[in-house]
């Protein structure tokens, strides 16, 4: 298959006229290179078990939004964290111990966050303010280009001030902190972080490095890679659904009745699958390189960075469809069973700056850009081209942020997202299409006292375009915030937020036509639809009593033309086709983390730790909105000393029955899980090894949240060994 890129020279053109935002930071630099050096960096154990500061506000680096309440909900993941809780490798499934948080788990090599019963175009994931740049919006079976042993830090971002980052924030955002562009000295001249691991469940394999070097006394040059590999995913019990086996089942009876004993024996074997996944298996690796430059209390540098994957995709059992031969020729049938992988590479290229401006109204400028020229391809078969997808994007951002001595405190700027897509292929369900975005935005906080008023808005103009269709919409949304904060009660903060938020439609949802296996389903797109409108309101408590820190939040989101995909009762190409349609819908939910020293002495502490999350979506017509998570509970106990960290701790998730006509229900499940944390190091907190079972009782559990739940379920019972170091 000869591919040819179209528009490459409009994405260069788009890329050389963002990158000249840089030239507003050249009049700062004769001021920059007068101003001390900058801090070296925070010892990691500084940030141990860290998500809220001592006065219980949340400490964030997200630009704009540091210590800024319009930010209901916030949680960060630092790096002990990561390791604890890292059991596929894919940032959706590290996240969903967090209040408000699921995952897609479409496969073990994709599952992207969901965040309070949104996913899809409706939750940004970002690298340090920027989008991945990756097609992981457009498709489930889509992985998302983020290697989580490579990064510092991860912030997931839940409430109205998110829109800042993009209409496609309505839901939330995560923001990935990593290391690719050094913004700090070194203590050392040269100094190294290390990551290894391995698992039982699924045969892993993995490891990672990372090395700062002071080349000079204010530049450093960074680099890091990584590698993973593993085999197919062991589970607990049978691959399929009770309810999808029963249908398989029937199936075979049908084929045994028409004399086609082959057919049936195919039917019977998928059906009592067990023990593992077939073709789940994948392998990954990365490398980064950047420089970075630090001049005072002024920063610049850049970065560039390839991510490879090579996974397998999960087709439902029993699944066949249809497409054209090439011109004109005769269909051609598919069979389910065959393996279907994902080949997936992406070239990154980033820039960063972060410009002291002095004593004046605005007290820094913050530039960031980030181009990435991102492949992947489909194979059908051993060396079989199905469908190859291709992305050519640009995101750039520039904020002044205030300085912050008055009473008026925040930032504004503007922002540009330059995207080129096209599909080539049997499965290219969606045109070649161009999205371009320019934004303005603003974040306010006003008051010194127990009362604060805070306010956020954002302008955004886009346009879409189907060249091949002769299709382009433009849209203009508009979306704002408004905040009251208390703080009366000494270490407490509580809070209400009211807000109305637009998105524009995505490429996907307006222009899509075609065979789409990954969520089984033919979708067909409505180049008509109107812009998504939501108001929100939003109430929370949040701090410290005593030595606890506690969240607390309730929410609620009013849709207007809300955006989903519906089943027509139509077939084609052997798939059921959907439509994307609009309507009204009403979201509400609860999110709760509190954690409590019961036991707190010099050298011992016992905390508990405690997480609810709930939520409900309901379309107007009073039918279920699909594919929302159900109630989930963890309860956990860790007992912590210098040396050793115990902890223990059980997660439920509900019975989900509320669905829709398509969906399956999903049945309630219980994880048990345990480690052990060795620092072996006396005085050295940077020195981690940690051993942990995952699933104890090799339970059978399946998100509702996903489109494969009923043939892919979660992992089985898994033991996990690892070591992190940093010198």
């Amino acid at each position: 298959m000869t591919i040819n890129k179209p528009r490459l020279v409009s994405s260069q053109l788009a890329l050389a006229s963002v990158l000249s935002l840089t030239c507003v930071a050249s009049p700062a630099l004769a001021q920059a290179q007068a101003q001390p050096a900058a801090a070296p960096i925070a010892a990691e154990d500084d940030v141990h078990n860290r998500q809220t500061a001592n006065d219980g506000t949340i400490i964030v680096s997200a630009s704009g939004l540091k210590e800024l309440d319009v930010l209901a909900g916030t949680s960060v993941l630092e790096i002990r964290d990561i390791q604890r809780d890292m059991v596929t490798g894919q940032i959706g499934d590290l996240l969903t111990k967090l209040p408000g948080v699921s995952a897609t788990s479409f496969a073990p090599g994709s599952s992207r966050p969901v965040l309070r019963g949104q996913q899809g175009e409706r939750v940004r994931v970002l690298i340090d303010g920027v989008g991945t740049a990756d097609v992981s919006n457009t498709s489930v079976d889509h992985a998302t280009t983020i290697e989580p042993i490579t990064v510092e830090r991860i912030e997931v971002l839940r409430g109205p001030a998110v829109l800042l980052y993009g209409s496609q924030a309505i839901g939330g955002a995560v923001n990935v902190i990593d290391k690719r562009i050094p913004t700090r000295m070194p203590d050392e001249d040269l100094h190294f972080d290390g990551f290894a691991g391995v698992d039982s469940a699924t045969n892993l394999r993995t490891g990672a490095a990372s090395l700062d070097v002071g080349l000079t006394n204010n530049l450093v040059f960074h680099a890091d890679g990584s590698w993973r590999k593993t085999g197919n995913m062991d589970i607990g019990g049978f691959q399929l659904s009770r309810e999808f086996r029963d249908e398989l089942l029937e199936e075979a009876a049908e084929k045994d009745a028409d004399g086609e004993p082959e057919e049936a024996a195919e039917f019977r074997e998928a059906a009592g699958q067990r023990g593992f996944v077939p073709n789940s298996d994948m392998e990954s690796w990365t490398v980064n390189a950047g420089l970075g430059l630090i001049l005072g209390e002024s920063t610049f540098g850049a970065a560039i960075g390839y991510y490879d994957t090579n996974y397998g995709v999960i087709k439902r059992p029993g699944l066949k469809h249809e497409h054209g031969g090439e011109e004109g020729g005769e269909a051609e049938e598919e069979e389910g069973e065959e393996n279907v992988r994902i080949d997936l590479q992406q070239f990154r290229a980033d820039l960063k700056g972060d410009v002291y401006l002095g004593e004046g109204a605005f007290e820094r400028l913050k530039l960031r850009v980030g181009y990435s020229d991102y492949t992947h391809t489909e194979f059908e078969g051993p060396g079989e081209v199905g469908t190859v997808f291709d992305a050519t994007s640009i995101e750039a951002r520039a904020e002044l942020v205030q300085n912050a001595g008055g009473s008026l405190r925040g930032s504004s700027g503007v922002q540009y997202l330059h995207r080129d897509f096209f599909a080539v292929g049997a499965e290219a369900y969606i045109p070649p299409n161009l999205t371009d975005q320019v934004a303005l935005f603003t974040l306010q906080e006003f008051g010194t006292g127990p009362f604060q008023i805070e306010a956020a808005a954002r302008a955004e103009f886009t346009n879409v375009e189907a060249q091949t269709l002769g299709i382009a919409r433009d849209y203009d949304t508009f979306s704002g915030a408004l905040g009251f904060v208390y703080e009366g009660i000494e270490g407490v903060r509580i809070g209400v937020n009211g807000s109305r938020a637009e998105r524009a439609p995505s490429a996907e949802e307006l222009f899509s036509n075609g065979p789409h296996i990954a969520t089984q389903a033919f979708e067909i797109g409505d180049a008509d639809l109107d812009t998504e409108t939501a108001w929100g309101l939003e109430a929370y408590a949040r701090g410290s009593i005593g030595a606890g820190t506690f969240n607390l939040t309730a929410y609620r989101q009013w849709f207007g033309n809300y955006i989903f995909l519906e089943e027509t009762g139509e077939e084609e190409d052997d798939l059921p086709v959907f439509q994307y349609l609009q309507q009204d819908s009403d979201f509400w939910g609860v999110e709760a983390d509190i954690s409590y020293p019961v036991i707190d002495t010099e050298g011992f502490r016992l905390l508990t730790d405690l997480r609810a999350s709930y939520v409900e979506a309901e379309l107007a017509d009073g039918t279920a909105v699909p594919r929302i998570p159900p109630l989930s509970l963890l309860g956990a106990l860790e007992a912590q000393t210098d040396a050793i960290d115990l902890r223990g701790e059980v997660q439920w998730f509900g019975e989900q029955d509320r669905v829709t006509a398509f969906e399956t229900a999903t049945d309630s499940f219980t994880l048990v899980n345990a480690l052990i944390a060795w620092r072996p190091l006396a005085g050295n907190q940077n020195v981690t090894l940690q051993v942990a079972a995952d699933n104890i009782f090799d339970v059978n559990g399946r998100r509702h949240a996903s489109f494969t739940k009923d043939f892919v379920p979660l992992v089985g019972r898994n033991f996990r060994a690892s070591v992190r170091l940093s010198f």
